[in-house]
């Protein structure tokens, strides 16, 4: 293991949610987890509703304080189905200058990555705003990964108000690393007409809001065939999920999805399939709401509970 490597992170209990993620009954030992958790309590380039740096804290006090362990529809807790270990949060540098972050976050997540892929370790990353996801699926670009992006937005503008990397341009710049046709984005409802024709180009895949709606079927059976055999990665951005779910997340979307539509896509991914990371972005948590940490822990749960993740 990388030197230092546990210095990188405050440990969960230390953290502002003062528990770690489930909290199970069953110690899992970093050695023993398959799958690591970490939280980058991120909201430097947010441009309307705050709140995301709170992600982190949201989930794990949820998961911890609220929702039980046992995964009603597996049969099973969810430390049986998937050891789970939380390394706590990443530090993050005194400056609070967006630049200054940013460049931490470059040089670090991919380190926080490397060391635990060597492990044989699936990184699961809580957010933090949509810029996070940049990051770690660049340091995992060369295992070939499919990605699924659930997201109200593409997320694909090449710069937002003079920025060239924030909350709305990760996958724009990823395409510089992963193949368009390696992408299907799920949920979209809102965005301009360059990052429509980037995505279309790019030969993205897309299935909007609309076509979820209509013949979810279909998105099921392209998740199924498109997944089989394939390393795949998730990024899940919580306003995928329609507006009256998503009350404390910075920029919501009415027309979305429900959560059973999402169970049903998530549940559709090959068997076969190999997950090799996530991300759990733009949860924000305001005036003791925790609707959204409970929302992102289930969704948590249902992904982390499947084959694919084990």
């Amino acid at each position: 293991m990388d030197k230092g490597f546990f210095d990188l992170f405050t440990v969960p209990e230390k953290t502002k949610a003062g528990y770690s993620f489930a909290d199970t009954p069953v110690r899992i030992s970093f050695q023993e987890a398959k799958i690591a958790v970490y939280g980058v309590p991120l909201d430097a380039t947010t441009s309307f509703g705050k709140g995301t740096a709170r992600g982190p804290e949201a989930i794990r006090r949820t998961s911890a304080r609220q929702i039980e362990t046992f995964v009603l529809d597996e049969g099973a807790d969810i430390y049986e189905l998937s050891p789970i270990f939380d390394l706590g949060d990443l530090k993050m540098p005194k400056s609070k200058a967006t630049k200054t972050v940013l460049a931490h976050l470059d040089k670090t997540i991919p380190r926080v990555v490397s060391a635990l892929r060597e492990k044989g370790k699936i990184p699961v990353m809580l957010g933090g705003e949509h810029t996070l996801s940049y990051y770690q699926l660049k340091a995992l670009a060369k295992e070939k990964p499919f990605v699924i992006h659930f997201d109200a937005h593409r997320d694909m503008k090449p710069e937002y108000e003079g920025m060239k990397l924030c909350h709305t341009t990760p996958f724009y710049h990823l395409l510089e690393y992963i193949p368009g046709r390696d992408f299907v984005q799920i949920g979209i409802r809102q965005t301009d007409r360059d990052e429509n024709n980037t995505a279309i180009k790019s030969g993205v895949t897309t299935f909007d809001a609309w076509q979820v709606h209509d013949d979810i079927d279909k998105v099921a059976e392209f998740l199924s065939r498109q997944t089989v055999g394939r390393n795949i990665y998730i990024s899940f951005d919580i306003d995928a999920y329609d507006l009256p779910y998503v009350p404390c997340t910075g920029t919501p979307e009415p027309y979305g999805l429900d959560p059973f539509q999402v169970l049903k896509l998530v549940k559709a991914v090959s068997p076969d399939a190999k997950l090799i990371g996530m991300d759990m972005v733009e949860v924000g948590l305001k005036n003791n709401d925790y609707r959204e940490g409970a929302l992102a822990t289930q969704t948590l749960f249902r992904i982390l509970s499947r084959k694919y993740a084990r």
